[in-house]
This record gives structure tokens, C-alpha cells and sequence, in this order.
């Protein structure tokens, strides 16, 4: 059975959440631990993804076959299909001369804060780089490892009705902090082929030294697969929309990727102390995307908070320019969980592994240890995920959909390619000689073995 929007399927039933706003007629549904189905509802809850949608993943095919046998023609033909933007396969890549313009359009607040944002950024990725290191084995071997920047990579900034400035700051820093030497910005492009100054400002200034104006799962195809104008790369990285999540899961063995970040998340875990308003400005801003599929979660044992919370944003919807997208996004994706306590809360943070999650409540510190999910943690009244998307310094680049459970957050080491190191002496290898011979005996592999012992013979 198939079934409609707004219903979601579990423990074998199947539940009309819609029935709680109509009768509360705000934004956030509710359910309550005392509710008698309140383990299905939730286990529903944390099921519910954007992230694999078969028929997405069958458009998203389609797409990298035609990129894959018509390259720059077929980029050429998809962002006009996509787009709407009339391209020729020699006017992909960004010019010096855009590049020269948007520098200097650029205002100089908007310059400031570019150079914050980069300062931090880039500060915090060196803590994450990694370093070579060697030790000796019990039987004398030198082994270790080394790391080294990849030679060429992709980054993904997604385009859309606002210029996504911090994800390439976010995505590009921690590549050259890495000391990536090509670094390939793919970007979707507006109607008349151009792409926002801004953004371009800010992609050139973190390091990018290409910039094409390709958007979607072809971006992602051509950055994987290649074509007349864009050189493959070793590794792909950046958010994007459900297509471009898709692509990156199929292209994945083709090319390296960072992971999977879709639509934005947010859980707040409060209690009775944590402001109304700061809870209800926190959840509307993270709803604000405009994709549809954005989630947002309120845990707290407070039902007076959840009252609360409603009637704020209700008040703070009025006055914000994207409120019909933000109304949608609730209705669809809008959660007030009322749990028994924050033992519970904490441990629906880690069921539902949430991109962003916040913690408000008396002693903030005191969760941070029980919440292990999460792709970055707010601890605080006056830490908003805002400062995350923005200016704190970690990469805003984070896994959704529950991937948080097995995947962690962009950080400048995964811009490093992992390398063992091994080098025996005779001495050494006389001293594991024992050991080889056996393993080889015992798999049926004399040439592994014999490979060892004729180094001895002489």
C-alpha cells in the first residue's frame, strides 16, 4: 500500500501524524511519552529520511549515464533542463574575468567577514590534520604510516535561492588547509548563466582554482567521471539536495566522497530552563532551507516549554521573509517529543543522530557525554546553530538522515590520503620468518611464503 504524504508506516501501523496540527493549528506536532503508541511514533520519527527515495535514485541513473557518454554536451543540455540557463560547452568554467569582477564587487563587510570566518576555519582544520608516524614492531620493523593532501578534489556548493557563501568556505578551507593543489568548485548557475558574486569572491579566496558553474547529480557526475572541460578528481565533498546525495552514493567507488549530507537538521534537547524564544528562533531558522525535506526535533520532559515554544514561533514566523517555506517545512517536518526525562532525551538524540543538536538545559556540560550521534553538538542558551553555519570554526558540512550513527562531520583529515609504511631488516625478517611460513602453509599460498624464505637462503 502505498502511502500518502504526511502518514508514516510503523510497528506495522499506520499513523496520521497530520491529526496533531490540525488540532493544535501551529507549526510543531506533538507526541508524548504517556501517549499509548509513544515507541511507535517515535521509532517512526527516527526512520523517516529523504535520503534513499527510489525514484530519485533511478532519475539520478539516468543522469550519470548521460554525463557519462555525452560529457560536456550533456552538462550543457541538463543545466539548461535544470536551470534554465543557455550554456555552451566552452562557457563552463567561470572566467578570470567573472573572477576579476567579483572581487571587486565585493563589499568590504562582506570581506570582513569572509576573513573571520576563513581565519577560523582554517585554524580549527589544522588541529585535525594528521601527522606521519613510525614505531618499531616487536620484531624490529620500522612501520608507520604517512599522509598526503589529495592531488586534485571536488567540492559541491550547492546554488539555490541564496548564495551558499559558508559552504564554500567550510568545504574549500579545510581543502587547502590540507594542501590540496586542485581544488574543483562545481556550483549551480541562475538563469542567465552567471553566478553569484559572493560566492565567487568567497570560493577564490579559500582556494579554489576552478570554478564551473554546474549544479545537481551531473556536477557530481562530472567531477566523478569527467568530460571534455572537467578533469575527474580523486575525491568528491560538500552537501547538497536529495539528487546530489544520490549521485554521490552511486558514483561512490568511482570516486572517493566525503559522506552524506542532505537536508538541514536540528534537535534542541531543553529543559524547563532553557528561553522559549531562543528554542523557537533556533528551530524556524534551521527549517528556513526551503527544500521541504528540512527536520526539526524539540526534546524536553517540559510540556509548559512545548506550549511555550509553539506560541514563540508562532509570533516569530510573522516577521520573516521565507515564512511560507519554514510553515511547509513544519507542518511536514516539525517535532515536539515530550520525553519522561533527559535520560530519555539523550537517548533519542542518539536513535534520531541528528545534523545539529542543542543542548539546553540547566547543566549543559553534564549531557555532553550522553549524546554521541550528533554531527555537532551547541552547548548552551548562547551557542545557536547559527554560529556553526557561519563563523565558530568546525565545518558546517555534516551527516543527516540518521547517518550521523556510522559517519562523522568534514574535517580537514579526510582532504589526506592514508599510506602504510613498512620496512624490514634482515635481522627483522629472519625474526617473523616462522610466523610467514605458517600462515602460508595454512592458506595454500606457497609463493607467499617462498617470496620470504629465499630472501634467507643467501
Amino acid at each position: 500500500m502505498r502511502v500518502p504524504a504526511g502518514i508514516r508506516r510503523a510497528g506495522g501501523r499506520v499513523f496520521d501524524f497530520r491529526s496533531e496540527l490540525g488540532q493544535h493549528g501551529r507549526g510543531m506536532k506533538i507526541v508524548r511519552y504517556t501517549d499509548p503508541d509513544y515507541a511507535e511514533r517515535l521509532e517512526a520519527i527516527c526512520k523517516a529520511s529523504s535520503l534513499f527515495d527510489p525514484a530519485i535514485e533511478s532519475r539520478v541513473r539516468r543522469i550519470i549515464r548521460q554525463v557519462a557518454e555525452g560529457g560536456d554536451e550533456a552538462l550543457v543540455t541538463l543545466t539548461r533542463r535544470f536551470d534554465g540557463a543557455a550554456l555552451r560547452p566552452g562557457t563552463l568554467r567561470v572566467s578570470e574575468a567573472e573572477l576579476a569582477a567579483a572581487r571587486r564587487a565585493v563589499s568590504p563587510r562582506l570581506a570582513r567577514a569572509v576573513r573571520m570566518a576563513q581565519k577560523n576555519i582554517a585554524e580549527h582544520s589544522r588541529r585535525s590534520l594528521r601527522k606521519d608516524w613510525e614505531m618499531r614492531n616487536a620484531q624490529g620493523a620500522r612501520v608507520g604510516e604517512k599522509f598526503d593532501p589529495f592531488e586534485r578534489v571536488g567540492v559541491y556548493v550547492p546554488g539555490g535561492a541564496a548564495p551558499l557563501v559558508s559552504t564554500a568556505l567550510m568545504t574549500i578551507v579545510l581543502a587547502k588547509t590540507a594542501g590540496c593543489r586542485e581544488i574543483v568548485v562545481c556550483t549551480p548557475c541562475s538563469r542567465d548563466g552567471t553566478v553569484n558574486p559572493a560566492l565567487l569572491y568567497a570560493a577564490q579566496r579559500a582556494g579554489a582554482t576552478e570554478i564551473y558553474r554546474v549544479g545537481g547529480a551531473q556536477a557530481i557526475a562530472a567531477m566523478a567521471l569527467g568530460s571534455e572541460s572537467i578533469a575527474p578528481a580523486q575525491k568528491i565533498f560538500g552537501p547538497g539536495n536529495a539528487y546530489v546525495v544520490a549521485a554521490k552514493r552511486l558514483l561512490f567507488g568511482y570516486v572517493a566522497v566525503d559522506l552524506l549530507p542532505g537536508p538541514s537538521e536540528l534537535l534542541v534537547v531543553a529543559d524547563e530552563t532553557a528561553p522559549a524564544r531562543f528554542v523557537a528562533a533556533d528551530l524556524l531558522a534551521q527549517a528556513e532551507h526551503g527544500s521541504g525535506h528540512e527536520r526539526v526535533w524539540l526534546a524536553t520532559p517540559s510540556a509548559a516549554l512545548i506550549e511555550a515554544v509553539q506560541e514563540e514561533m508562532e509570533q516569530q514566523l510573522k516577521t520573516l521573509s521565507r515564512r511560507e517555506l519554514i510553515a511547509r517545512t513544519m507542518e511536514a517536518n516539525g517535532w515536539a517529543i515530550q520525553v519522561k526525562d533527559l535520560d530519555e532525551a539523550a537517548a533519542a538524540a542518539n536513535r534520531l543522530a541528528p545534523e545539529h543538536c542543542e543542548i539546553m538545559v540547566k547543566n549543559p556540560r553534564s549531557m555532553l557525554k550522553a549524546i554521541k550521534t550528533a554531527g555537532a553538538i551547541f552547548v548552551g542558551p548562547w551557542s545557536p546553530t547559527v554560529l556553526g553555519d557561519y563563523v565558530a570554526g568546525p565545518s558546517h558540512t555534516l551527516p543527516t538522515g540518521g547517518a550521523g550513527r556510522s559517519f562523522p562531520g568534514l574535517t580537514a583529515d579526510q582532504f589526506q590520503r592514508r599510506t602504510s609504511v613498512i620496512q624490514y631488516s634482515r635481522a627483522a625478517l629472519k625474526a617473523s620468518i616462522e610466523a610467514v611460513e605458517t600462515f602460508a602453509e595454512l592458506e595454500g599460498l606457497s609463493a607467499h611464503g617462498r617470496s620470504a624464505t629465499l630472501r634467507l637462503e643467501s
